[in-house]
């Protein structure tokens, strides 16, 4: 510990790689990832999710090979392009598949089949054979066995799913059980054809909307800095009213229920006042030490401020900044694009095996039936690993902006500075602190998987304690990411690897506990304060326009999605603003441990922090100098040297 608080903190001076293993670790998982997604192309699970298949093991439009004890299988299907279902309204929802004898026929009937002549005449008009391959058309309606063989009559209108080459019906109330959530909400189809016919009629809207709370989130994050000290005083006004008035009201409804109890002497009256006055002294309670926080956080709230002020001028010195949502969003869309095709593609995969009913279905033997998990694992940890890369490339930026004296001297682009270095020196870093999330995240999901299969069926204590392992996990995740980040400012800063960087940005963390506290709750609250700011403007513009359309008569739907989207894209604006502020009081933290403002310890810092300091040492001499948690936590410890 002697050594780590002797080593200075050199910021932007040298830098060189962290956590190589982890990199090498991450490469080779990424390299399984691939492996997994080759493999299921080379075992033809590609070619059955595109082409489909039959439940006789045939790929619809090729020749296939025989499959050995299966009847109908090795046909040449060439001309036969689509999968076509007997009975597609049969869902089992436990194993998520369509419990149905699948045939492909050369096309989909377009219009209902009511009866097996019907089904006789469509397939000698279009050559289309819905019955199974050992009945000729002829034998529709003489072949007994054609109950068992044919679809389902009335066989329902259907069309090909574009790209997937399956025949679906027209009509989806077929699949009323498989969405009993929107069937509910939605039991009229004619209220489901209002809503979607509002949303195709006001999409126009939708999409202005939509630009408006991008365009509101960008103005939001330049003015903030502006109105963050109103917003405070807000907050304050708003808590200090709330709480006042709560206790008043208890209080005088005790003194009203006790000159009416008075009067009258029964157990109920009197079991009423006694609870009324607990109520009433823990308001007070509760208020008196609201009030003494609020005294005590009152300086660290300033501190806040003016870091939202700093942060409202970084965004103006890197612009680009305000774009990093963009990238981060549109590579996760890639990767999970990615992802889920290859999860379809898994779930086709395997080699073909006669089921219980004579048909065939396809599984993976031995270790390969376990690449899901893997799967899984990559889902989580790769999805980790581009949000942290958001992260590292933010607090890289911000800090070449704090430690760079000069604002003239900064670099053409910092963020790209920040990308090239990430790429170069940290991805290893990344990684790692990425793993560490998963580790996390993979036994809370199982246990809330655990806590949905067995609902209804476990003991309340059972559930108690799941409920209680999930909500522990989730706290954990919800620390480790808040620490991930401060590691990455401090690797950004240093470049020292995750557990050195780790360990250094808790250190300073805890000296600051207090202001850590105020960031976080004051800050907080004044950013969903701009993201509720942002919501009812957009809501707002939304009802006033869609008001004017008298063409349909529900317009619910396409304001849920405006507000939806709204907020999302609040949230992800103002997150990085988040972002921007830790970052800006780690180094801050850092700044004044080991800066004093004395010649060749000149500090960092921008005018308005200096401005900060310089008050805070003011009303230190006034209380007596170095005295009481205030002095202790800003005392710049030029003694690093010295302890």
């Amino acid at each position: 510990s002697q050594k780590s608080s002797k080593r200075e903190w050199k910021p932007l001076e040298d830098h060189s790689c962290t956590d190589v293993p982890w990199l090498l670790l991450f490469i080779l998982f990424c390299v399984g990832m691939g492996f997994i997604c080759g493999f299921s192309i080379a075992t033809g699970a590609a070619a059955r999710l595109l082409s489909g298949y039959d439940s006789y093991g045939n790929i619809c439009g090729q020749k296939n090979v025989k499959v050995e004890g299966i009847i109908n299988s090795g046909l040449d299907l060439t001309h036969k392009k689509y999968v076509f279902f007997l009975d597609p309204c049969n869902i089992d929802l436990v194993h998520q598949k369509i419990k149905s004898l699948a045939l492909c026929v050369s096309a989909c009937p377009r219009k209902e089949l009511k009866t097996l002549a019907d089904i006789q005449k469509f397939a000698e008009t279009n050559g289309s054979t819905l019955c199974s391959y050992e009945l000729q058309p002829s034998e529709y309606t003489t072949d007994p066995r054609a109950a068992k063989l044919c679809p389902k009559y009335p066989v329902p209108e259907s069309a090909p799913i574009p790209f997937f080459h399956r025949c679906a019906p027209v009509n989806i109330s077929c699949y009323a059980k498989f969405a009993e959530a929107l069937i509910t909400f939605v039991s009229d189809s004619s209220v489901l054809h209002r809503l979607i016919s509002g949303v195709m009629t006001s999409k126009e809207i939708i999409m202005g909307l939509c630009l408006l709370s991008l365009v509101l989130s960008m103005i939001l994050m330049v003015i903030i800095r502006y109105i963050s000290r109103v917003l405070v005083w807000i907050l304050t006004i708003l808590v200090i009213l709330g709480s006042l008035g709560g206790t008043g009201v208890l209080w005088w409804l005790y003194a009203k229920q006790r000159v009416s109890t008075s009067a009258v002497e029964s157990q109920i009256a009197k079991d009423n006042l006694q609870a009324l006055l607990i109520y009433a002294i823990s308001a007070t309670v509760f208020t008196v030490i609201l009030f003494l926080i609020m005294l005590i956080m009152r300086k660290r709230v300033a501190l806040t401020i003016a870091l939202f002020h700093v942060a409202g001028k970084v965004f103006i010195h890197l612009p680009l900044l305000v774009f990093q949502p963009f990238w981060t969003f549109f590579v996760l869309i890639l990767f999970w694009t990615y992802w889920i095709t290859v999860l379809l593609f898994l779930g086709t995969t395997g080699n073909p095996v006669p089921n219980e009913e004579g048909f065939v279905e396809f599984r993976m033997v031995g270790p390969l039936k376990y690449m899901w998990w893997y799967h899984v694992v990559g889902l989580i940890w790769i999805s980790e690993f581009i949000l942290a890369c958001q992260q590292m490339t933010v607090a890289g930026a911000v800090v070449t902006y704090y430690f760079t004296r000069e604002k003239r001297n900064l670099p053409f682009t910092p963020i790209l500075a920040s990308v090239n270095r990430l790429v170069c020196y940290h991805l290893g870093t990344v990684a790692k602190g990425s793993f560490i999330i998963t580790l996390v995240k993979i036994p809370r999901m199982i246990l809330m998987y655990i806590h949905t299969q067995l609902k209804g069926k476990e003991n309340a204590c059972a559930r108690c304690m799941l409920k209680a392992c999930i909500c522990c996990l989730w706290c954990l995740e919800k620390c480790l990411t808040y620490l991930n980040q401060n590691a990455y400012t401090a690797t950004a800063i240093n470049s020292t690897n995750f557990c050195t960087s780790a360990k250094d940005a808790f250190v300073i963390l805890v000296e600051n506990a207090l202001r850590v506290a105020a960031i976080n709750t004051v800050g907080d609250f004044m950013l969903f304060l701009g993201k509720v700011l942002i919501v009812c403007s957009t809501g707002l513009a939304g009802i006033m326009l869609l008001n004017y359309q008298r063409d349909y008569t529900i317009w619910v739907l396409p304001l849920i999605i405006v507000c939806l989207f709204a907020f999302l894209v609040a949230h992800c604006f103002l997150s990085i603003y988040e972002m921007v502020v830790d970052v800006l009081f780690l180094c801050f933290a850092i700044d004044t441990k080991y800066n004093d403002g004395s010649p060749g310890r000149e500090f960092y810092m921008d005018k308005v922090l200096m401005e900060f300091v310089e008050n805070s040492r003011k009303s230190m001499k006034e209380a007596g100098r170095g005295g009481g948690a205030e002095g202790r936590e800003l005392k710049p410890m030029v003694g690093a040297d010295e302890e």
